[in-house]
C-alpha cells in the first residue's frame, strides 16, 4: 500500500521508499547493497536531443512529430559525476551501475577508480532502430553506455559472470522524457543484486528502477527531485504487484 507523510514529500509501499527533493538533501541517512542509477547525460547529449529536428528532406516525421520532445533537467558535468560517486561510494556495500551517455562514460569509470573500487570498461545498452538522427546527416545513436564497478573484495570476486552487453529493440517503455525502459532496468537489477538486496536510485525519474527492483523481489528507496515525476513514480509503485513474470531475455534464461 501508499503511504505519504503530512507535507507529501515520502511515498512508501511495501519494500519501495521514494522521497520528493535532491538526493544531497532527502538522502543523506541512506546505505545500500547497490547503487542503479540513471543520471543525466553530458550537455552534448542533453543540447544534441533538445534541438533534433528533420532537415533530411525525406519529408518523413519522427514518431508524430518533426522535433523531439525537450528534455526538462539540467544536464550533468564531469564535476558533477565525480562529486555523485564521491558521496556513494563509501555509502555503497556493492555494486554501483550507472547508464550513460560516451561522453561521460570516462568520468565515471575514473570517478570510481578514484574511491578504489574495480571499474569494468563501459557496456553497450543498444536499443535497435531507437533514437534516430533527424537531421539526416550521419549515423543515429542507439547505443548509451552502462558503467559498473564493484568492491575490491573476495566476495565480488567471485560474483559471477555476466552479459557483455544488452541489446533490445525500438524505445521500449519509458514513462518520462530520459527515462529507461523497464526491460532493461530488470535486466540491471537481476544481474547486480541478489534477492532481498537494498537497491536505491538517487535519480528515480519515472521510478522505473525502483518498479524493476520490486519485481525482482529486492528492496528499494528513490529521491526525484521533479514533483511532476515523483508523482508518476509514486503512483506506479503503489500499484505494482510484487514478483510479476519476466518475457524471456535475449539469452533464453529467465532473469
Amino acid at each position: 500500500m501508499d503511504g505519504r507523510d503530512g507535507d507529501g514529500s515520502v511515498s512508501k509501499g511495501e519494500g519501495w521508499e521514494l522521497r520528493l527533493g535532491k538526493w544531497q538533501d532527502v538522502m543523506a541517512d541512506v546505505e545500500c547493497d547497490a547503487l542503479i542509477v540513471d543520471a543525466p547525460y553530458s550537455d552534448r547529449t542533453h543540447s544534441g536531443h533538445d534541438a533534433g529536428q528533420r532537415n533530411d528532406g525525406s519529408g518523413a516525421r519522427y514518431g508524430h512529430r518533426e522535433q523531439t520532445r525537450s528534455i526538462n533537467y539540467a544536464s550533468w558535468s564531469p564535476e558533477d559525476v565525480g562529486a555523485f560517486v564521491a558521496s556513494w561510494a563509501p555509502k555503497c556495500r556493492g555494486w554501483m551501475v550507472t547508464i550513460t551517455d560516451h561522453v561521460l562514460a570516462e568520468y565515471w569509470a575514473a570517478a570510481m577508480e578514484l574511491e578504489g573500487r574495480y571499474a569494468f570498461a563501459p557496456l553497450p545498452m543498444v536499443e535497435i532502430g531507437s533514437r534516430v538522427r533527424l537531421s539526416g546527416d550521419g549515423p543515429s545513436t542507439w547505443t548509451c553506455w552502462v558503467v559498473v564497478s564493484r568492491p575490491k573484495s573476495r566476495e565480488f570476486q567471485r560474483w559471477g559472470t555476466l552479459r557483455g552487453a544488452y541489446v533490445y529493440t525500438g524505445h521500449g517503455d519509458r514513462v518520462v522524457m530520459g527515462g529507461k525502459r523497464l526491460d532493461a532496468m530488470r535486466d540491471l537489477v537481476s544481474d547486480y543484486t541478489r534477492t532481498g538486496d537494498l537497491v536505491i536510485d538517487p535519480c528515480a525519474g519515472g521510478g522505473t528502477t525502483l518498479v524493476a527492483a520490486r519485481m525482482e523481489g529486492r528492496r528499494s528507496i528513490g529521491a526525484e527531485m521533479m514533483p511532476e515525476h515523483y508523482d508518476i513514480a509514486r503512483r506506479r509503485l503503489a500499484h505494482l504487484p510484487q514478483g510479476t513474470d519476466r518475457q524471456p531475455s535475449l539469452f533464453g534464461d529467465d532473469r
